[in-house]
């Protein structure tokens, strides 16, 4: 695997992170399962002839360093050729963000990215704008719209029909306590009885109280109707 698929992937032990340090971040970078670590390197020939770190730089090949170190979250480890005790070229960096690993992009990765998303938003606008291009023989070409605008008028009448949400158990609940409140602080009016008349009755002294209904008879409303039918006159027998 080279450096470019590297980009992709990250590396953590989770048995490392809660003691990680600047002391013993070169260590836990160095571990077996590490994809980014190169078995070749120097550090590796250090570490297994047990000898101190300072003496790498009197030896001439790839080495890692620490370069950066913000405890507790942020460390710096620089992947590096070195060619003599002053002179080294940078190879890689990478970032260790809360005990995950991961390789920090070159300029060209970066580069390339962000003219590959340009390019793409680029060719995404020509697509759009040349379905509106329309041609006619007698016009030639010109721009159509009305499409669009018809799409968004569908849209929104859609979203017009479409039913609210039923309320909840306990908005239910809830509106039926205002309610009751409510009705409780302001009464609705209540209808006044009909008039009532009081007549003395004749065996006691006890009063009997009467509702009086008025009603209308048809009569009343059509004088005419009072009048007697007319006579019948005999007819005379020739």
């Amino acid at each position: 695997m080279n450096d470019r698929d590297h980009l992709s992937i990250s590396w953590h032990d989770t048995a490392w992170i809660p003691v990680l340090n600047q002391n013993n971040v070169l260590d836990y970078f160095s571990e077996r399962s590490n994809p980014f670590y190169d078995r070749m390197c120097n550090n590796e020939i250090i570490k297994m002839q047990r000898l101190n770190t300072d003496q790498l730089q009197n030896m001439v090949g790839i080495e890692y360093v620490l370069l950066h170190v913000q405890e507790p979250i942020l460390y710096v480890i620089r992947k590096q050729h070195r060619h003599s005790p002053t002179q080294a070229s940078p190879l890689a960096h990478y970032y260790i963000i809360a005990g995950i690993v991961y390789q920090a992009p070159d300029l060209c990765s970066v580069v390339n990215s962000r003219l590959l998303n340009c390019v793409s938003s680029l060719q995404s606008a020509f697509d759009e704008a040349s379905g509106y291009s329309k041609y006619s023989p007698s016009k030639g070409y010109f721009w159509q719209f009305k499409e669009k605008e018809e799409k968004e008028k569908l849209e929104q009448k859609e979203k017009k029909k479409k039913k609210e949400e039923p309320s909840s158990t306990f908005q239910r609940h809830r509106v039926d306590l205002l309610l009751g409140e409510l009705g409780k602080k302001f009464p609705p009016p209540t209808m006044a009885p009909p008039p009532e008349t009081v007549i003395k009755s004749e065996e006691g002294n006890k009063p009997e109280i009467k509702t009086e209904i008025k009603t209308e008879r048809p009569d009343d409303k059509n004088p005419s109707s009072m009048k007697p039918p007319p006579e019948k006159k005999p007819k005379m027998m020739r």
